[in-house]
């Protein structure tokens, strides 16, 4: 089956996506929401050239649907109509067990004629982030919940041991509630690393992220 990834760059896109590849699907596009005016991807928070780089590296073409939010669901599904023209048959999304989340994928869905595929659903938390850790998946800890994980952990990458102090701290080590997000630069799907940069904190409303770029691209 050919598909459309509904791209964050984090851990549970990216395994979401390993997931499929291994059952023998393939990926037509990598379909990121992007703020125009931030100069960066949704919640994630990712610059453009980053996005091209992890794109490059991934083999698979980067469809960028810029939106605000008045008109965020009708960007998503434009977007996935111009996947289901690549050939796109589904659109393959890394919620894990947010009802209300699996509802609006199916809504962009329906509205697009596609298939809403999830291949993470309904599966442990706990086991979904170390499964991501064990396939050796470089996953560098984007941004982080203000007074909920340490700022110090910014730019690092996320391992075995930063799950453990997780568990300790009462925090879910999946990040599902929004504790942390990470962006993937290495792994086995990918064709070559990502080297990054990590410039310093940018302070925002309700978290703390890291200005992540790509080597050799430092000047502001």
């Amino acid at each position: 089956m050919k598909f459309v990834a509904s791209f964050s760059g984090g851990k549970d896109s990216v395994l979401a996506l390993h997931e499929m590849a291994a059952a023998g699907h393939e990926s037509v596009a990598l379909l990121v929401m992007y703020q125009p005016e931030a100069g960066r991807s949704w919640v994630h928070g990712i610059g453009p050239q980053l996005l091209a780089a992890i794109s490059d590296a991934l083999e698979i073409p980067l469809l960028c649907c810029e939106a605000d939010t008045e008109n965020y669901n009708e960007r998503m599904e434009w977007g996935l109509c111009q996947a289901r023209q690549m050939g796109a048959e589904a659109c393959v999304f890394g919620d894990i067990d947010t009802a209300l989340h699996r509802q609006w994928d199916e809504a962009r869905c329906a509205a697009a004629g596609l298939k809403a595929v999830l291949p993470l659903w309904g599966r442990d938390r706990l086991e979904l982030v170390r499964r991501t850790l064990d396939l050796d998946y470089r996953c560098l800890i984007k941004c982080v919940r203000i007074g909920v994980l340490p700022e110090s952990w910014l730019g690092e990458e996320l391992c075995q041991a930063h799950v453990e102090q997780m568990l300790a701290m009462g925090v879910d080590a999946c990040g599902e509630n929004g504790e942390y997000h990470t962006v993937v630069v290495d792994g086995p799907l990918f064709h070559h690393p990502v080297l990054t940069i990590n410039r310093g904190p940018v302070r925002l409303e309700y978290v703390v992220a890291a200005d992540l770029t790509l080597a050799g691209n430092e000047s502001p």
